[in-house]
C-alpha cells in the first residue's frame, strides 16, 4: 500500500484503464487533479477554449477508434453544466466518455458556495452514472466502476464530481493490486439465433438494417461476411454508414426521411422481412411505424433491453451485443449452408443492385450554377477525396445533403452526432478524432451556423497541431429550419446575412455577413473561399496541401445560393424530391460502376 492524494489515485486508475489523452479546461476546484496529471506526465492534455468543446472532443476521440474512451475535465459550477450537451450527445449515441469536474469543499456544498452546483443531479438523466465522491478513500473504486459501466452493456458516459478537499486528501492505495472490472456484454444464444434463421428462411425479400451498435462492437467485418454468406442486402442507419462500403453490391442504400437514398427507401418498401442489428429504429430512419412496418416482419437484436419494443413491437426481440449476435449468425448459417439446409437470396439481391444502379433512383449533383448549388460541393468532395477519407458532421441541411450525396467506404469513416445533433459539435469533434488518429485523412462538413457555434476551438487545432480540412457550405441561413418553416408559410428569424461594414460591396462575400476567412485566419488557421464550381477541386486539394504544410485546420468556405431545398419528407414513401432533372453518368459514377 502507498500513501497518496486521492487525485493521484484517480490518475493512476485512468492510466491502468488505458487513458492516454484528455481534453479540458483547468480551474481552481480541479487544480489538484491537474497537479497530479502534471506530475505523472502520462496523459496528454489538450486545452479547449470552451468546456462544451472539450466534451465534444472527448466524443470525437472515442468515436474514432474501437476501445477509446475520451476524457474531459473541468472545474466546478459552469464547467459541469457546459458539459451537459456533450453528455447528452454521448448517451444518445451510446458513446462512452468520462467527464470529471471539480467541486466546492464538502463542508460548503450546502452553503451556496462560489460555483457550487449539484452537477451530479443535473447530469444523472444523461449519463450511466453521475456521482459526487464524498469519501476520499472511495475515489479509486468510483473510477473503477465508471470504466466498468462505460464499457458494459449499452456503452455510455459517466460524470465524476470531485470536491477539492477530496482530491487533496491522503489515502492508502496500491495501484499494483488494481485490475479493471470484467466488461459485461449480453450475447445471443444459439437457440435464439436458430429461431432468427428459421424466420429468415420464410422470407422472400429480406433486409438487414445495420445500426451504430455494429460500429461500437467493431463488428463491421462480421456484418459484411454474414451479408455475403446469405446474399441479404444491407441498409445501414446513419450511425452505421460505412459498416458496409458504399460500393459493395449488397449495400442497398440508406432509408429514411432525410439522410436517405431514393433506392434505399424503394428497397425498404419492397422488402418483406427486416433483421435489425444494433439499431434503435430512430424516427428519421423509420418515419411512422404504420408505413415503415406495413407488409413486413421484424427481428430486432440490440444490446439494450429497453430498446426492444420501444418504437414498435418486433416479431422477435433478442438482447445481445451486435458482434456476439453476428458471430453466432455466421456460425449457425454456415453450418446450415454446408448441410444444404439454408437458402440464399441472390435474385432479390440482384433486384436491389439494379435499383441502386438505376439513374432514375439517383439525385442530380452535376450543376454549374453560380452561386454554387450544394449538391455540386459533394460531387467535388467525392471526386477529390475518393475512398480513403473520414468525414465528421453533425446537423442541418449540410449534414442531410452530405449523407445523400457523399460516399463512405469503411467503419468509423463517417463520424456523426446522431440523436442529439448539437450545433457547434463538428469543430471540436473533428479535433478529437485527429487527436485519436494523427494519420487519418480527415474532412469535416458544416453549414455556416453550425460552424459559427464553436469556431473558437479552431485555435485549439492551431495551438496543438491538430490539422484537418473543414468544408463550410455557406448560404447565410439556418437552412434546415428555413425549409421546415415552409410548412408555416414563413421565413422568420432564420436569415444570417447582413452587410458586413468591413467587406467592400464589390467583393464576392459582400452580403453574406460574417467574413469567415478573416475569422479563421485570426484564430491561427488557414482559409480558402470558393464561389464557382470550377474552383472546388483545386481548393480541396490546396486545403490538403496547406494542412500538411502548416499542421493547422484549413477551412474551405463555399458560397452557396441562398435557398436550396434538399429532398426530405414525412414518410419513407413520401419524400419530396425538389430537383426534378434526371441524374446522368456525371452525377452517379459509383452507381454505374455496379453495372460493370
Amino acid at each position: 500500500m502507498s500513501k497518496m492524494k486521492a487525485a493521484m489515485a484517480a490518475v493512476l486508475v485512468m492510466e491502468k484503464e488505458g487513458v492516454t489523452q484528455a481534453f479540458g479546461v483547468p480551474g481552481a476546484a480541479i487544480n489538484p487533479l491537474y497537479a497530479q496529471l502534471k506530475e505523472r506526465q502520462t496523459i496528454s492534455h489538450v486545452l479547449a477554449r470552451h468546456v462544451e468543446g472539450a466534451s465534444h472532443m472527448a466524443e470525437g476521440y472515442t468515436r474514432a477508434k474501437a476501445g477509446n474512451i475520451g476524457v474531459c475535465i473541468g472545474t466546478s459550477g459552469p464547467a459541469g453544466t457546459d458539459m451537459i450537451t456533450g453528455l447528452y450527445s454521448a448517451t444518445a449515441d451510446s458513446i462512452p466518455i468520462l467527464c470529471i469536474t471539480g467541486q466546492a469543499p464538502r463542508a460548503r456544498l450546502h452553503k451556496e458556495d462560489f460555483q457550487a452546483v449539484d452537477i451530479a443531479s443535473i447530469a444523472r438523466p444523461v449519463t450511466k452514472m453521475a456521482t459526487t465522491v464524498l469519501e476520499p478513500a472511495q475515489v479509486p473504486q468510483v473510477f473503477q466502476q465508471a470504466f466498468h459501466l462505460m464499457r458494459s452493456g449499452r456503452p455510455g458516459p459517466v460524470l465524476i464530481d470531485l470536491p477539492v478537499d477530496v482530491q487533496m486528501a491522503e489515502i492508502e492505495f496500491d495501484i499494483e493490486a488494481y485490475e479493471p472490472l470484467p466488461v459485461y456484454k449480453p450475447a445471443a444464444s444459439r437457440k435464439q439465433i436458430e429461431k432468427v434463421l428459421d424466420m429468415l428462411e420464410t422470407a422472400e425479400r429480406p433486409l438487414i438494417v445495420a445500426g451504430g451498435g455494429i460500429i461500437n462492437a467493431d463488428a463491421a467485418d462480421e456484418l459484411v461476411r454474414f451479408a455475403e454468406l446469405t446474399g441479404i442486402p444491407v441498409i445501414p442507419t446513419l450511425m452505421a454508414w460505412g459498416a458496409i462500403p458504399d460500393d459493395h453490391p449488397l449495400m442497398a442504400g440508406m432509408c429514411g426521411l432525410q439522410t436517405s437514398h431514393r433506392y434505399g427507401n424503394a428497397t425498404m418498401l419492397a422488402s418483406d422481412f427486416v433483421l435489425g442489428i444494433g439499431n434503435r429504429w430512430a424516427n428519421r430512419h423509420t418515419g411512422s411505424p404504420e408505413v415503415y412496418c406495413k407488409g413486413r416482419r421484424f427481428v430486432h437484436i440490440d444490446i439494450e433491453p429497453t430498446q426492444i419494443g420501444r418504437v414498435f413491437a418486433p416479431d422477435l426481440g433478442i438482447v445481445s451485443d451486435a458482434g456476439a449476435a453476428l458471430r453466432m449468425l455466421l456460425e449457425v448459417a454456415s453450418e446450415r449452408i454446408a448441410a444444404g439446409r439454408f437458402r440464399k437470396w441472390s435474385e432479390w439481391a440482384g433486384d436491389c443492385r439494379r435499383r441502386k444502379a438505376d439513374l432514375g433512383h439517383q439525385r442530380k449533383t452535376n450543376f454549374d450554377n453560380v452561386p454554387i448549388k450544394p449538391q455540386r460541393v459533394y460531387q467535388a468532395m467525392n471526386e477529390v477525396f475518393g475512398r480513403d477519407v473520414t468525414y465528421v458532421s453533425t446537423i442541418g441541411l449540410s449534414q442531410i445533403a452530405g449523407a445523400q450525396f457523399l460516399h463512405v467506404y469503411g467503419p468509423r469513416r463517417w463520424i456523426n452526432c446522431g440523436q442529439a445533433g448539437p450545433l457547434g459539435w463538428t469543430v471540436p469533434a473533428a479535433l478529437g478524432v485527429r487527436a485519436a488518429d494523427p494519420q487519418v485523412r480527415l474532412v469535416a462538413l458544416s453549414g455556416d451556423y453550425d460552424f459559427q457555434f464553436m469556431l473558437e476551438e479552431l485555435a485549439v487545432g492551431a495551438q496543438f497541431k491538430l490539422p484537418y480540412v473543414h468544408v463550410v457550405v455557406n448560404n447565410s441561413y439556418l437552412g434546415l429550419i428555413r425549409q421546415a418553416q415552409r410548412g408555416f408559410s414563413m421565413d422568420y428569424c432564420v436569415q444570417l446575412a447582413f452587410d458586413n461594414i468591413n467587406v467592400p460591396k464589390g467583393e464576392v462575400a459582400a452580403g453574406y455577413g460574417i467574413d469567415h476567412v478573416k475569422v479563421v485566419e485570426g484564430l491561427g488557421c488557414k482559409a480558402i473561399r470558393v464561389h464557382a464550381p470550377g474552383e472546388l477541386a483545386a481548393a480541396l486539394r490546396q486545403a490538403e496541401a496547406w494542412m500538411s504544410e502548416y499542421q493547422v485546420p484549413v477551412v474551405i468556405e463555399v458560397l452557396l445560393e441562398r435557398v436550396t431545398n434538399i429532398a426530405m419528407g414525412t414518410e419513407i414513401d413520401n419524400v419530396v424530391e425538389f430537383e426534378e432533372l434526371a441524374a446522368t453518368a456525371a452525377d452517379a459514377p459509383t452507381a454505374l460502376a455496379l453495372l460493370d
